[in-house]
C-alpha cells in the first residue's frame, strides 16, 4: 500500500511537472517567440496564458516596453572642419519578434551594436551639412527628425522601430574650445579696441568743437571789449575835446599837472631840465597859474 501510495505521489508530480512546463504566461511587458528545435514555431504578442509542447519547444522572450540605446562622446565634423563631441539617446521598440531573432538572434548587445554603429554614421552625415550653430538653432529638431529617419529603414530590417533620436549634448572638443576659446577673445579684443577708437575720435572731435567755440567766444569777447573801449577812448577825447575848447589854459595848466604827478611820484626820479624849460612854466610867480573865470 506504501508503495502503490509512492507512486501515486510521483505521477503526480510528473503531471504537475508537466503542465508546468506546458503552461506559460505572457504579461504586457513582453512577447514570446515559441522555438523548436531553432525554428521559431510562433510568435505571441498578447498578454494571456498559452501552452506549448514540452521538452521540445522553449521560449524566448522579448522587451516588449520602450527601450533607450545611448550614444555617447562621438565624434562628428562640421562644414568648417571644427569636431564636436555629441551625445545622442535613441528610442526604440522591438515590433517584430521573428525578425528581432532571425537577425540578432534576440540579443539586447548585438542590437545595440547594430543601431549605436548606423546611429554614429547618421550622426557624422547630418552635422557634416550643417554648421555648428545649426545645432544650437531651430535647425536642431530637423536634424533630430533627419538622424531619425535615416536609421529607421534599417532598424526595421531588424524588427525594431525607432520612436525618436535626441541629442543631449554638443560640446567643442578640448582642443577645438581652446581654440575657438582663443578666437573670440580676439575678436572681443578687437571689437573693445575698435569702440575705444570710436571713443576716442569722439573726444576729439568734441574737444576740437570745444576748442573752436573757445577761440570764437575768446576772439568775440576781445572785438566788443576793443569796440567798448574804443567808444570809451572816443567819448573820453570828446570831453577833453569840449573841456580844451571851453578854456584851453585851464586844460593846459591840468595836463601839466598830471604830467608833474606822474614824473615826480617815484622819490628816486631825478629830471635834469633847464629852469626856463617848458616843462615848468608853471614853477613860477603866481601870475603863471591861470585864473578861472
Amino acid at each position: 500500500m506504501s508503495a502503490l501510495k509512492s507512486f501515486g505521489l510521483v505521477i503526480l508530480g510528473a503531471i504537475a511537472v508537466l503542465i508546468y512546463s506546458t503552461i506559460f504566461i505572457v504579461d504586457e511587458r513582453e512577447k514570446a517567440l515559441v522555438v523548436r528545435f531553432g525554428e521559431i514555431q510562433r510568435a505571441i504578442s498578447n498578454p494571456g496564458f498559452y501552452f506549448k509542447l514540452p521538452v521540445v519547444e522553449e521560449l524566448v522572450w522579448v522587451e516588449d516596453r520602450m527601450l533607450f540605446l545611448e550614444t555617447n562622446d562621438k565624434s562628428v565634423q562640421v562644414v568648417d572642419g571644427r569636431r564636436y563631441l555629441v551625445d545622442a539617446i535613441t528610442m526604440l521598440r522591438i515590433v517584430d519578434p521573428q525578425k528581432f531573432r532571425e537577425t540578432v538572434s534576440a540579443n539586447l548587445a548585438q542590437l545595440g551594436d547594430r543601431i549605436g554603429t548606423r546611429i554614429e554614421s547618421a550622426l557624422r552625415q547630418t552635422y557634416g551639412r550643417r554648421t555648428f550653430d545649426a545645432a544650437l538653432s531651430k535647425d536642431r529638431a530637423a536634424m533630430m527628425r533627419e538622424i531619425r529617419d535615416q536609421v529607421r529603414p534599417e532598424a526595421l530590417s531588424l524588427g525594431i522601430e525607432i520612436v525618436d533620436v535626441r541629442v543631449r549634448r554638443t560640446d567643442l572638443m578640448p582642443k577645438v574650445f581652446e581654440q575657438t576659446y582663443e578666437r573670440m577673445n580676439a575678436e572681443r579684443f578687437a571689437e573693445a579696441a575698435q569702440i575705444r577708437a570710436i571713443g576716442q575720435a569722439q573726444a576729439a572731435r568734441i574737444k576740437a568743437e570745444a576748442d573752436r567755440q573757445k577761440v570764437e567766444l575768446v576772439a568775440t569777447s576781445q572785438r566788443e571789449s576793443e569796440i567798448v573801449r574804443g567808444e570809451g577812448e572816443a567819448e573820453r577825447n570828446k570831453v577833453f575835446a569840449q573841456a580844451f575848447e571851453k578854456d584851453p589854459e585851464f586844460f593846459s595848466f591840468y595836463r601839466t599837472m598830471k604830467a608833474y604827478e606822474k614824473s615826480l611820484t617815484d622819490s628816486d626820479t631825478t629830471l635834469v631840465l633847464s629852469p626856463d624849460s617848458e616843462f615848468f612854466k608853471f614853477f613860477g610867480s603866481s601870475d603863471s597859474v591861470p585864473k578861472a573865470e
